[in-house]
């Protein structure tokens, strides 16, 4: 798609090497389940048939998670009159517009290319953000559009889906009904189960390593396009805390989509847990941006609200 994003070669070749080995663990997955269950047509079917359904219907199926709704300019104009002038400064098409009833101060791009893209915004992120802030997030997000890496994140999310619904399937098969198999039934439940948990594991540390890198990637697109990284700062240091103040119950409802959030639905952990997050840590993206601010001679700094 063109725009003026500027490429990310860096994140381009993260996409590539990553899209590559999940390929490699896609195929031996692929696989492993046609040599176990012995029906190629049947294993080969329902994983194109699955890998088609996310990814045609990725816009679809994550609105209706995160209980979004498609608003007009009458609707929300500050959030479409924000989104207009960026669209007009990047030169590119402008998605299609949604909000989410939620507390949790959040904003996630979604769709399959950038014809059928969709940023959504939570009344959370709308009423805690001033219009400068707002511009930054949504910046950030376009840049995610631009890139096309939520399609990326959307494909290489599948294979760690699929695994872990085999994982959950074969352990509730075997828990209700492992005295009704016969021991050669039970050790290939129990293979398969085990193949599915390994690329469960592979899929989920490879993923994880892109969506950071992908994150930093698009906050410094984001704060080029707008010119002000110390904004987009402030944004994320308003949200990050407000996130840290979300009942904990209303964060597990929105943890599944933390790899398109803005910032995660997570309370600070410890720093071991940053080697599995979706997202860089706060105090990196405040870094670079920080540093990014420095070689813009950005003027008239404002100071995290």
């Amino acid at each position: 798609m063109h725009s003026r994003f500027e490429a990310d070669r860096g994140l381009t070749a993260r996409m590539t090497v990553t899209m590559f080995l999940l390929g490699l663990v896609y195929v031996a997955f692929v696989a492993a389940l046609i040599v176990l269950l012995k029906s190629a047509v049947l294993v080969v079917v329902i994983v194109a048939a699955a890998l088609l359904a996310q990814f045609w219907y990725s816009d679809r199926i994550a609105l209706y998670a995160m209980r979004g709704r498609l608003v007009t300019a009458e609707q929300q104009p500050r959030l479409h009159g924000v989104i207009d002038r960026l669209c007009a400064t990047a030169d590119m098409p402008k998605p299609r517009v949604a909000v989410s009833d939620m507390r949790l101060p959040n904003a996630f791009a979604t769709g399959r290319n950038a014809d059928h893209a969709v940023i959504c915004v939570t009344t959370g992120l709308l009423d805690r953000l001033d219009t400068e802030e707002l511009e930054g997030v949504l910046a950030h997000e376009l840049s995610h559009v631009a890139h096309r890496d939520v399609a990326v994140i959307t494909i290489a999310s599948f294979l760690g889906v699929i695994a872990g619904l085999l994982v959950r399937f074969m352990f509730y098969s075997q828990l209700f009904g492992g005295r009704q198999r016969d021991q050669n039934t039970a050790a290939l439940l129990g293979i398969v189960m085990a193949v599915s948990a390994a690329v469960y594991a592979l899929s989920f540390l490879l993923i994880r390593a892109l969506s950071r890198y992908r994150e930093l990637a698009a906050d410094r697109a984001g704060a080029m396009l707008t010119g002000r990284p110390s904004v987009l700062a402030s944004a994320l240091t308003k949200v990050s805390g407000d996130v840290a103040r979300i009942p904990a119950r209303d964060l597990r409802t929105a943890q599944a989509f933390n790899a398109f959030f803005f910032t995660p639905a997570l309370r600070s952990g410890p720093s071991v847990a940053a080697l599995f997050s979706t997202h860089p840590t706060l105090e990196r993206r405040l870094e670079a941006l920080e540093r990014l601010s420095a070689e813009l001679d950005e003027p008239g700094k404002p100071g995290p609200s």
